[in-house]
């Protein structure tokens, strides 16, 4: 489970092989204790929970950098380490 990437103190995880749950390209989110999984396509939350202001943050960043989570994403659907992405500034 790589962090891809850490800003104002959001870890972003991408997962091993992990799209047999929400069958869709996503991220792991985390954020003081919360947890939640967020779409790559368009940032919904498709499971868990996150404070208001960082998932916006959270969505603002996918928004930047969706072309290289997809590519992150493939990687990892396939066991292969994900790159690093540059964090939301």
């Amino acid at each position: 489970m790589p962090t891809i990437s850490m800003f104002y103190g959001i870890l972003v995880l991408m997962y091993f092989r992990d799209n047999r749950r929400h069958h869709l390209p996503h991220i792991h989110v985390r954020y003081q204790g919360q947890e939640a999984a967020v779409s790559i396509e368009d940032g919904a939350v498709l499971d868990g929970v996150l404070p208001p202001k960082q998932l916006k943050m959270v969505q603002a960043w996918i928004e930047i950098h969706k072309e290289e989570l997809l590519v992150d994403w493939e990687l990892a659907v396939n066991g292969e380490d994900p790159f690093r992405i540059a964090p939301l500034q």
